[in-house]
């Protein structure tokens, strides 16, 4: 029998299949009884699950990136589909073996590919420290086998494996056009702010499996362990070259990573300062909106219309036309 896909899925449809589960909560309802809150996945996309009146050991049979055996139907609420259990079973992997390939959530990207055109554009900075701690950020194997396999957000944006290196190149790409249409910018900045504003992520993200949030990444955030890893590549830089490294240009940098996100509301440290903080804040938020619709559009159950179901996040229908 074909597998049961997450972007298959209709309303009423009663569904017995493997998904890999995620976010577990165990919650209250109005009336005090507990129940499970989840979320499953495959290949094609995330589908957001109740187990209603479940007792507490319950939530303890399995973690968070488990296959899990899910029974259930498929219901539509406030104009979303989502998985009510009737039960949840953990698989035992090593006596039932699953295709660990139809639970990656990935686009085709071409690591190789992005890998070399990020090195292209690094190689490209003519300020000496800039490129001196890019040259030491990349002949780091370890930490740039993490920044290749990453993804960049686990639910709305760049949520696979290869995420956070397409979204960093593919703001890189962008900085580089903005920074030749307005000369006030520094370029090499904006430059190396787009290759590092996430690179808390490969530590804040853990991502073999399932995604999901790790515990440094939980208490932390990605702002502040990417100035950690900043801080150490500095050391570093200065180690290898002998020179200090600029006082100002270090500042600048720091910023660009604390203030990406833009508002308070949006969890940034600070609000941008700075022309390049500026500029990055709206390419990030170029960018992880439109990779985030462009999810929307993909995994729509909606196959036959124009029109995606309403989307209760965003407040609105997209229209995806015959994408």
């Amino acid at each position: 029998m074909p597998r049961r896909y997450i972007n298959q899925f209709r309303d009423n449809e009663k569904v017995e299949e493997v998904y890999l589960i995620s976010d577990k909560q165990l919650r209250p309802n109005k009336n005090g009884n507990l129940y499970l809150q989840f979320n499953l996945s495959d290949k094609t996309g995330m589908i957001g699950g109740r187990l209603w009146n479940i007792a507490d050991e319950v939530f303890y049979q399995f973690d968070n990136g488990d296959y899990i055996l899910a029974e259930g139907v498929i219901q539509r609420f406030q104009g979303t589909l989502q998985f009510i259990a009737k039960k949840l079973t953990k698989v035992d992997t090593k006596t039932k073996p699953v295709d660990e390939t139809e639970f990656i959530r990935f686009n085709s990207v071409d690591v190789t590919k992005k890998r070399a055109r990020l090195q292209e554009l690094l190689y490209s900075i003519t300020d000496p420290d800039l490129r001196n701690l890019a040259d030491c950020i990349l002949i780091d194997d370890e930490l740039m086998e993490r920044f290749c396999k990453a993804p960049a957000g686990v639910k709305l944006h760049h949520a696979y494996a290869g995420g956070l290196l397409e979204h960093s190149v593919q703001m890189m790409e962008v900085a580089e056009q903005i920074a030749h249409l307005y000369p006030l910018l520094n370029r090499d900045l904006l430059l190396v702010g787009a290759f590092l504003h996430d690179i808390g992520k490969t530590v804040e993200l853990s991502f073999s499996g399932e995604m999901f949030y790790s515990d440094q990444g939980q208490m932390l955030g990605h702002s502040l362990l990417g100035i950690e890893i900043l801080n150490e590549k500095i050391k570093e830089t200065e180690k290898n070259s002998g020179e200090p490294f600029n006082t100002e240009t270090m500042l600048f940098l720091k910023h660009l990573l604390l203030s990406h996100h833009g508002t308070y509301e949006n969890q940034s440290t600070k609000l941008p300062m700075t022309l390049e903080a500026m500029t990055l804040h709206f390419i990030d938020s170029l960018d992880s909106k439109l990779a985030e619709f462009r999810k929307y559009m993909l995994e729509d159950p909606n196959l036959g219309g124009n029109w995606t179901n309403y989307i209760p996040s965003i407040e609105r229908k997209l229209y995806k036309g015959k994408m």
